[in-house]
């Protein structure tokens, strides 16, 4: 088996931001190729189970991936959520999904924040209805860029002080406000197309620690690894693996927000970003792997 694993972000690196879905044709192939040649891939993304199987999932199968899964050692993984949820990913799509009911916010609050939606803020975005373990509000696929960063940053606040209206200790950026014990146990992380109100515990290392015992449990784990995101937060993955004693690069594809210092190799692609660097990142193992 190849000496190598992946675990990859999906919004920029497989799934276009601006579509979100896979647009690129090599990008569904070259996972195809890989996974069937026996690199364990895991996608480590704060998207739905439900978003996942529709957007990747079912794209992957049908370009072949039933097939290559049935191949001797292949192995694809997705957690969800950024850990919240995950599911092995079969020849028959996702495989019973499991669930961290010990992160998930209150039905109150999740009420809440969807009304906060509806009531001020539909012009420019939606609630997501598709997570389990956090909450999501995304940029209306409509909405351009411009307008939805400055509604999302008026949302922003108004969710703030919804969490700490419900008592639920939270933080954002430089506000933080702790609940009744001092604890603060909810954060809103801000990405270019949503906002996500989630556990502080939930995180990408989290998620890459989650794939890694999946993979451990079904077979041996190779000692390369490549982590590939579109934040700084994906380097998360690197992170836990580099801890763990494995030999890991990760590959930054939007190099613009700020390339991280780190004990590992940080890889670009060139003056490419997103799904166009995802793309030449995996055409790059599939050639190195002689598939």
């Amino acid at each position: 088996m190849p000496d190598l694993g992946l675990l990859l972000d999906v919004d920029g690196p497989i799934a276009s931001p601006v579509t979100r879905s896979i647009n690129i044709p090599s990008i569904a192939d070259d996972l195809v190729a890989l996974v069937g040649a026996g690199v364990p891939i895991a996608f480590i993304t704060g998207r739905s189970d439900r978003f996942i199987d529709a957007q990747v999932v079912e794209p992957l199968l049908a370009r072949g991936l039933a097939d290559a899964l049935r191949q001797p050692g292949a192995r694809m993984f997705g957690v969800f959520e950024k850990g919240g949820t995950w599911a092995a990913i079969t020849p028959d799509g996702l495989a019973e999904l499991e669930i961290d009911a010990s992160v998930a916010p209150s039905a109150a609050l999740v009420g809440d924040i969807r009304d906060l939606v509806v009531d001020r803020f539909s012009d420019s975005m939606f609630f997501d209805e598709t997570k389990r373990a956090m909450i999501s509000v995304e940029q209306g696929r409509q909405v351009e860029a411009s307008v939805y960063t400055a509604a999302q940053s008026r949302f922003d606040s108004a969710a703030f002080d919804v969490l700490t209206a419900h008592g639920v200790g939270a933080a954002h950026r430089d506000r933080i406000a702790p609940d009744a014990n001092g604890a603060v146990t909810f954060r809103i992380d801000s990405t270019i197309i949503s906002s996500d109100i989630e556990s502080v515990v939930l995180d990408k290392d989290r998620g890459a620690r989650r794939a890694l015992d999946h993979f451990a449990a079904t077979g041996e784990l190779p000692r390369r690894w490549r982590s590939v995101g579109d934040s700084r937060g994906d380097y998360k993955m690197s992170d836990f693996l580099h801890s763990a004693g494995f030999d890991t690069a990760h590959v930054d594809v939007r190099p613009s927000d700020g390339v991280l210092e780190k004990p590992y190799r940080v890889i670009t692609e060139g003056d490419a970003i997103h799904d166009q660097a995802g793309a030449l990142f995996l055409r790059h193992w599939v050639r190195e792997l002689g598939l």
